[in-house]
C-alpha cells in the first residue's frame, strides 16, 4: 500500500505544472495538527533571519519541520512562511520563499513576529537586520542592532495550522501581499531543503508518535538536531486527533488522487491545446509583424542606398569635374607657355638665322662688290697717252686727261678748249666702248 501511494503521489506531482506545483505540492484530505508552543532558540549571529516550524507530510503522515535560523540569502531579504490552505476539496501546501517583502501565509499565526499578517520580527537598513526584542531572542552582547516594539496580532490568538476549510483559519491577502506575491522571489535554500529532509527522516517528529508535541520544536540552525540549541515544545497546540481510519483515508486519497490525476490531465491537454493555439496564432502575428517590419527596413534601407548613392555620384560628378577644370586650367597654362617658349625660341632662331643671312649677305655683297671693284679697277686702265704734239711759238694750255673708267658707264669726255693758237691738230683720244669697256 505504501509503494502505491509512492507511486500515486509521485504521478501526480507529474502530472501537475511546474507553475503550480510552488502553490499546491500535495494535496491531502487530513487538515494538519495544531501548532506546537515552545521557546524560540538564541539567535546565533547578526544576519540570521527565523524562519517558523510547521507541519509537512509524508509517507507516513504529518510531520514536524522545526523553527530555525537561517542566514539571508542577501541582504534586504526576507522570509515568507509557507502554509496550508483547502482548496475545496482537500488541503494544498504553498511553498514559502525569500523576498523583499513578506506577502500572504495564509493568516497563520507562526508566533516570533509572524502574527499572521507581516512581519514585526524586524527589518533591514542599511545592509543590517536590526531585531525587534520583544518577539526575538537575541543576545544584545553579540548583536547590537535591536530595538524594542510592542506587536499586536492582526489575527485571533489561536494554534490552528491552516487555512479555510472546517476550522481553518478565514483570511484572504492583502493589497501589499498581493503586490507582494508578484515580485522576484528566491525558493527555500539548500540549507533549508536539508532541514525539512532530516525531520522528514526523523521518526520522533511524526505527528502520530509526538501527538502534537514534538520533542525538537526548533534548533538554532538548519538541520542541527542535537546540542545546546534544540528546544523542545512545552505542549501541543490543541489536543491531538489520530486520523479516524487511515486505511479509509488512504482509500479515500488514493480515489482523489486518481480524481485529480484526470482532472489535471485533461486540464493540461486543454491547456497544451490552447498554449499550441496560442502559440500558432502568436507566431503567425510575429511573423506577419516581422515580415512587415523587414520589408518597411528593407524600404528605408534602399532609399537609404539610393540617396547616398546619388550624393555620392553628385559628389563624384563634382570632383571629377573639378579635377578636370583643373587638369584643362594645368594643360592651358602648360600649352600657352610651351606656346611662348616656343615662340621666343623660334623668334630668337629667326632673329639669329636674320642676322646670320643678313651677315653673310652683306659679307658676300661686300666680298662680291669687291671682286667687282677690282675687277672693273683691272679693266678700266687708263688708255695710252697721245704724243705730245710740237709745242707752238704760243704754249697752248694742256689738255686735260681723260676720266677714269668706272663700273657705271662713263660720261663722255669734254672736249679739250681751242687755243687762240691753233696748234697742230692732236690726235683725238679714242671713243670707249659702251658699259665702260675699251
Amino acid at each position: 500500500m505504501r509503494k502505491v501511494r509512492l507511486l500515486l503521489l509521485a504521478f501526480l506531482i507529474l502530472a501537475i505544472p511546474s507553475i503550480s506545483l510552488a502553490q499546491f505540492g500535495v494535496s491531502i484530505m487530513i487538515a494538519p495538527p495544531a501548532l506546537p508552543i515552545y521557546t524560540q532558540p538564541m539567535c546565533p549571529s547578526a544576519g540570521y533571519l527565523w524562519t517558523p516550524g510547521y507541519w509537512a507530510y509524508g509517507d507516513e503522515g504529518y510531520f514536524w519541520v522545526p523553527g530555525t535560523w537561517v542566514m539571508a540569502p542577501e541582504p534586504g531579504f526576507l522570509w515568507t512562511p509557507g502554509y496550508w490552505g483547502w482548496g475545496g476539496d482537500a488541503y494544498a501546501w504553498n511553498e514559502g520563499y525569500w523576498g523583499p517583502h513578506v506577502g500572504f501565509y495564509g493568516g497563520v499565526n507562526y508566533g516570533f513576529g509572524y502574527g499572521g499578517v507581516g512581519y514585526g520580527g524586524g527589518y533591514w537598513n542599511n545592509g543590517a537586520f536590526y531585531y525587534n526584542r520583544s518577539v526575538n531572542n537575541v543576545n544584545v552582547t553579540n548583536i547590537h542592532n535591536v530595538y524594542n516594539k510592542t506587536v499586536i496580532n492582526e489575527t485571533r490568538m489561536n494554534h490552528v495550522s491552516y487555512n479555510g476549510g472546517q476550522g481553518g483559519i478565514n483570511a484572504r491577502p492583502t493589497a501589499a501581499e498581493e503586490t507582494a506575491a508578484h515580485e522576484q522571489h528566491r525558493p527555500p535554500l539548500e540549507l533549508q531543503t536539508q532541514h525539512v529532509h532530516a525531520a522528514s527522516t526523523n521518526h520522533a517528529l511524526l505527528a502520530s508518535v509526538n501527538h502534537g508535541r514534538p520533542a525538537i520544536a526548533a534548533t538554532a540552525k538548519p538541520a542541527e538536531f542535537s546540542g545546546h540549541g534544540v528546544v523542545a515544545a512545552r505542549q501541543a497546540g490543541a489536543p491531538y486527533k489520530a486520523a479516524p481510519n487511515k486505511a479509509a483515508a488512504s482509500r479515500s486519497n488514493e480515489n482523489k488522487s486518481a480524481e485529480n490525476k484526470v482532472a489535471a490531465t485533461r486540464s493540461n491537454e486543454n491547456k497544451a491545446a490552447e498554449n499550441r493555439a496560442a502559440a500558432t496564432r502568436s507566431n503567425e502575428n510575429k511573423a506577419a509583424e516581422n515580415k512587415a517590419a523587414a520589408s518597411r527596413s528593407n524600404e528605408n534601407k534602399s532609399a537609404e542606398n539610393k540617396a547616398a548613392a546619388t550624393r555620392s555620384n553628385e559628389n563624384k560628378a563634382a570632383e571629377n569635374k573639378a579635377a578636370a577644370s583643373r587638369s584643362n586650367e594645368n594643360k592651358s597654362a602648360e600649352t600657352r607657355a610651351a606656346a611662348t617658349r616656343s615662340n621666343e625660341n623660334k623668334a630668337a632662331e629667326n632673329k639669329a638665322a636674320a642676322t646670320r643671312s643678313n651677315e653673310n649677305k652683306s659679307a658676300e655683297t661686300r666680298a662680291a662688290a669687291t671682286r667687282s671693284n677690282e675687277n672693273k679697277a683691272a679693266h678700266a686702265q687708263p688708255a695710252a697717252r697721245p704724243q705730245t704734239a710740237p709745242r707752238p711759238e704760243t704754249r697752248p694750255q694742256t689738255a686735260p686727261h681723260p676720266a677714269t673708267a668706272h663700273a657705271q658707264p662713263a660720261a663722255r669726255p669734254q672736249a679739250a678748249p681751242r687755243p687762240e693758237a691753233r696748234p697742230e691738230s692732236t690726235p683725238r683720244p679714242e671713243k670707249k666702248a659702251p658699259g665702260g669697256k675699251q
